[in-house]
């Protein structure tokens, strides 16, 4: 195996392992929701994280050009923008319906990179797209109505799906602890102006719910942001999607692990067909097929 191989090898592996973390919070955010509100829980979880980050990677802030940085604040405004509207919609909406209509992002990240970037997307990635959506919906959909929630909801999975072609576009691996660190300083900025018209963020009312919310901040925070920072130098933005789908496979194993869901032909065939899109997308040729340039030739301007 390659070098390129092993590395490509390895981002993969570390978004499967991140994706798995945020699959592991949803059981943790339930509770703490009940308990704050929605603005504020983000708010606190993000600065805390923004100010781990800036305490461990401010040398590598400094380091990043003018460029850098006001495309780190860019990405950081789109994800944080993509987690508010996520989560307004998910106050209206079933969590099943929210869970679908946020993993449409899957469908999103290949049609902008081919208008955005001008990239051909081969046709095992569309059936690899068609499978993961179709399992999405297996493993969440319980009904559909088109309201206010599931509109807010396909916003933030649409700019999901930009962040995750820009911060391909962008992203390189000697950059990726300053340009983590920008994206987290302006997504908690982001949370914090949503609290301003109730005068400021409330903090966590006891200690699990603190507990839970430096869970969020460190670990699905900071850390998830790293990884995907540097994963995303090293993949093309579709598979780094199609990887991601997995979120909702990792979460329900999470709810039946800890007894708060059964396991169902839903969840095992919903599951199957995720994975299967991730295996089709391992497969994808690398070479005349690919999805996009290496790596290292698509640091270019948009």
């Amino acid at each position: 195996m390659s070098t390129a191989a092993r590395i490509s090898l390895l981002a993969t592996v570390g978004l499967l392992v991140m994706t798995a973390v945020w699959g592991s919070t949803f059981v943790l955010i339930k509770g703490v929701l009940d308990r704050m509100p929605v603005a504020d829980f983000l708010a606190v979880r993000f600065i805390i994280a923004a100010i781990v980050m800036f305490a461990l990677f401010h040398r590598h802030v400094a380091r990043l050009s003018r460029r850098q940085l006001w495309r780190g604040a860019l990405l950081g405004a789109i994800y944080g923008a993509g987690q508010l509207l996520q989560t307004w919609g998910l106050a209206l909406i079933s969590p099943s319906v929210s869970g679908f209509v946020t993993g449409m992002y899957v469908v999103f990240t290949p049609i902008l990179a081919a208008v955005l970037l001008r990239q051909r997307t081969p046709s095992v990635v569309w059936l690899a797209v068609g499978l993961a959506t179709f399992g999405l919906g297996l493993l969440s959909l319980n009904g559909f109505s088109v309201d206010e929630g599931v509109w807010l909801t396909l916003l933030s999975a649409l700019l999901y799906g930009l962040h995750i072609v820009a911060l391909g576009h962008w992203s390189r691996a000697d950059e990726a602890f300053g340009l983590s660190a920008v994206q987290m300083a302006v997504i908690a900025l982001v949370c914090l102006l949503a609290t301003a018209g109730h005068g400021g963020p409330s903090l966590p009312p006891d200690i699990d719910a603190w507990l839970a919310t430096l869970y969020m901040a460190l670990i699905a925070g900071a850390g998830a942001m790293l990884m995907q920072t540097w994963a995303q130098a090293h993949l093309p933005a579709t598979r780094a999607a199609i990887v991601m789908t997995t979120e909702p496979v990792f979460a329900a194993g999470f709810a039946v692990a800890f007894g708060v869901d059964a396991l169902t032909w839903r969840m095992l065939l919903g599951g199957g067909l995720v994975l299967a899109a991730m295996y089709l997308v391992e497969l994808a040729p690398r070479r005349g097929g690919k999805d996009a340039p290496p790596a290292e030739a698509i640091h270019h301007e948009l």
